[in-house]
């Protein structure tokens, strides 16, 4: 009966691997061949682009240097790498604060702040547009980024939230030690709990990034017309405007932009993924 029972055990770990292995494979899938087709039509002729062929009859990678050729994607992409650097720099700097007094310190109001927090999370953006936009043009700062960033600076409900969630399953022992030592809050949650946070911290920061690199509402209400201050996506949905014809061009320039973003992601996929699985752990 143990022999039966033991090769009855190893069989189902096989099948569950099995399992397991399949399910993710196909889900790779799923969301892989949107950027393969997004790839391989873009180094097609123009003729071939969104047709029934799927495979390149001949390869045109020069299709790539067109781009360039047609638009100032450098510009455009040095003022995206702006908007998200400076707006994921200027969340972090405001809410990692705000999420360590909210997660290992006592003050009154603490628990009223974290529900307008959350409350802050639901509301729609849209709620606020007519007022935002409106202090953005009393304040002549309408046509450049500055709108687009100085709102980060200020407060960002989800990684105030995304960061508290993490801080609170770091232990206090390691805070009351340093507090001991002599440390002052400040030096506590700067040498102490930020390098314990780096993961939450970089998924929060990857979140910022993300989300502002793609964004293309906010640049398309304050930035306007003025083109020397578009980021890649509001300048990617305006070449497809100019070029709605020449789709493997198009495609080009989509595979371009996707790229910085798909290689920041694999490269900081072990801290994101070790960010998101913590936060959660405490509430």
């Amino acid at each position: 009966m143990s022999v039966q029972s033991g090769r009855g055990t190893r069989w189902d770990r096989r099948f569950s691997w099995i399992a397991v292995h399949s399910l993710g494979l196909a889900l790779g899938l799923v969301f892989t061949l949107p950027l393969v087709f997004v790839v391989l039509t873009a180094v097609m002729e123009d003729d071939q682009a969104m047709t029934s062929s799927l495979w390149p009859g001949e390869w045109h990678f020069e299709n790539f240097r067109t781009v360039f050729e047609r638009a100032p994607l450098l510009e455009y992409l040095g003022n995206s790498l702006l908007y998200s650097t400076l707006a994921t720099l200027g969340i972090l700097l405001s809410a990692v604060p705000a999420a360590y007094a909210l997660a290992k310190l006592r003050w009154r109001g603490q628990h009223v702040f974290f529900v307008l927090t959350v409350a802050a999370m639901m509301l729609p953006p849209q709620v606020v547009v007519v007022p935002l936009y409106d202090l953005w043009v009393r304040l002549g700062l309408t046509g450049s980024l500055a709108p687009l960033i100085i709102p980060y600076v200020l407060f960002d409900a989800f990684s105030v939230f995304l960061l508290r969630q993490f801080f609170l399953t770091i232990p206090k022992d390691y805070l009351d030690a340093a507090r001991i030592d002599g440390c002052s809050e400040l030096q506590v949650m700067l040498r102490v709990l930020v390098p314990m946070a780096k993961p939450g911290i970089a998924a929060a920061g990857m979140f910022c990034f993300l989300y502002t690199w793609n964004d293309y509402f906010g640049p398309l209400l304050f930035v306007g017309e003025n083109r020397d201050s578009w980021p890649l996506s509001l300048a990617l949905a305006s070449f497809r405007g100019m070029h709605h014809v020449e789709w493997n061009l198009t495609m080009a320039a989509t595979a371009l932009v996707m790229a910085p973003v798909i290689v920041l992601f694999v490269l900081a996929q072990r801290s994101f993924v070790r960010g998101i699985t913590f936060t959660g752990v405490k509430g």
